[in-house]
């Protein structure tokens, strides 16, 4: 099989959709293999950091979230839905491919497993006290607006929804974790997506980029309050190499931010 071309062109709300779907149908035995030992089976972590909840605790004190209906979008084999049921939370794990929470069934846990696009949320008005999203939709969405929209709506008055995403200044380096990656490479300002193609053209992967500011904008737009912005650093117990992430890099430049956001 031909690798695929990697390029950057406009990529819509639907090609977006169909590629990554693929994509990580494709690819979730692989990735739950790299990188299953890092996640745990029931830990939230919320990045190649390790940034830990049970530490963090953005979502709240972990003893409040025992009884709290809580919405994990992107949740892959739904480790941090596993965590959050263990803290007496009632999770439910959605993502959009379906390989992903096959790992989710082959794990184990006594709550829901969705199937669904987080753009269009298969859930009533009001059903959830909280939502996380660790690196899950945001990235791989051409119109985060949509995706954010959707969470407001599912989301109680007064709910939280907390993302993680990788930081918007990386787009302006190479995805290297040695020191070639430290050179900038590229225009932070340069929003057109990243896509790999096939040989027809037909996108198998997309992902997008939003300045630290469009993302703000979008948070406030979608109608959240955004009440924090966390920018993790590199732990010194974390010797590990994910992608693009790495000790070297992780001590100079942020790889990942995450969105505390609060409806009124």
């Amino acid at each position: 099989m031909t690798e695929p071309e990697a390029t950057r062109r406009d990529a819509g709300v639907t090609e977006s959709a169909r590629a990554n779907r693929g994509w990580w149908d494709r690819n979730a035995d692989e990735y739950q293999t790299e990188h299953g030992t890092f996640l745990g089976d029931d830990r939230f972590v919320w990045g190649p950091e390790g940034l830990d909840e049970v530490e963090a605790g953005l979502l709240g004190p972990p003893e409040e979230l025992s009884g709290r209906d809580v919405l994990e979008i992107g949740a892959g084999a739904a480790q941090c839905a596993r965590w959050l049921a263990a803290q007496g939370a009632r999770p439910v794990a959605l993502d959009l491919s379906h390989r992903q929470l096959q790992h989710a069934l082959r794990i184990g846990g006594s709550f829901p497993l969705v199937c669904a696009d987080a753009c269009a949320l298969p859930f009533a008005d009001g059903s959830f006290d909280l939502a996380c999203s660790a690196y899950g939709a945001l990235p791989f969405v051409a119109d985060p607006r949509l995706v954010l929209r959707e969470v407001r709506r599912v989301l109680r008055p007064g709910g939280r929804f907390v993302f993680s995403v990788t930081h918007p200044i990386r787009w302006a380096f190479p995805d290297e974790p040695g020191p070639e990656g430290l050179s900038v490479s590229g225009s932070y300002f340069d929003r057109t997506p990243y896509v790999e193609q096939d040989e027809q053209g037909r996108a198998v992967y997309v992902e997008h980029h939003r300045t630290l500011g469009d993302r703000v904008r979008d948070v406030v737009a979608s109608g959240f309050r955004l009440v924090d912005l966390v920018e993790p650093e590199w732990p010194a117990w974390n010797t590990s190499e994910w992608g693009g992430w790495s000790p070297l890099r992780g001590n100079l430049i942020p790889g990942t931010a995450i969105f505390v956001c609060e409806r009124d």
